[in-house]
């Protein structure tokens, strides 16, 4: 049985997630972004439970479809910009419609009705806290960072960043204060 998990977003939240499920009693046999596949299935008493332990870690089950499709849509997004350097070869469409078996335009009108914003949006707010974190470390040009996130230019990710933060990447980069954002509060 699949359980679909609010907010796991990053390898951390999976390895959380696994360990809490085990200290339970329950043993996940596969996890990923957002989901976990356990053995059998459960009863309501258990998912009460499990829900219950995991609130405590920011974490979520999810029951509706809705839901489900949203929260699968997130993590496609996140397992894209976040951990994946520079493979996007198509148009999110295409990914997101093959990834959840479901045409672009359901998707799409499914997340702006639940979200109260675009996929487009969504998008674009990991992709510049993608540029935070690599501004922060300080390892690559920012030619590099618009390379590796399939920005066509500098200027456009620079006005882009601009834009969402009201700083310049430059900018961005000389104040040392904490402007990064956790990957489930975008």
């Amino acid at each position: 049985m699949k359980v679909y998990i609010k907010n796991m977003v990053c390898d951390r939240c999976i390895m959380v997630v696994k360990n809490e499920l085990e200290k339970l009693g329950f043993h996940p046999t596969n996890l990923k972004l957002g989901e976990v596949e356990l053995g059998r299935e459960l009863i309501d008493s258990e998912k009460l439970i499990i829900n219950n332990h995991l609130l405590t870690f920011g974490f979520e089950l999810i029951d509706d479809k809705k839901s489900r499709i949203i929260e699968k849509i997130k993590n496609v997004i996140v397992n894209l910009v976040h951990y994946q350097d520079n493979n996007i070869k198509s148009n999110l469409s295409d990914v997101l419609s093959s990834s959840l078996q479901h045409d672009y335009n359901y998707l799409s009108n499914l997340f702006s009705e639940v979200e109260g914003t675009t996929i487009e949006k969504y998008l674009i707010a990991q992709k510049i806290e993608k540029v935070k974190e690599l501004l922060v470390y300080d390892e690559l040009s920012l030619s590099e960072i618009a390379f590796r996130l399939n920005y066509s230019s500098v200027a456009y990710l620079s006005n882009q960043f601009k834009k969402v933060t009201g700083l310049t990447p430059s900018h961005f980069k000389q104040i040392k204060e904490d402007k990064r954002k956790p990957l489930d509060k975008v």
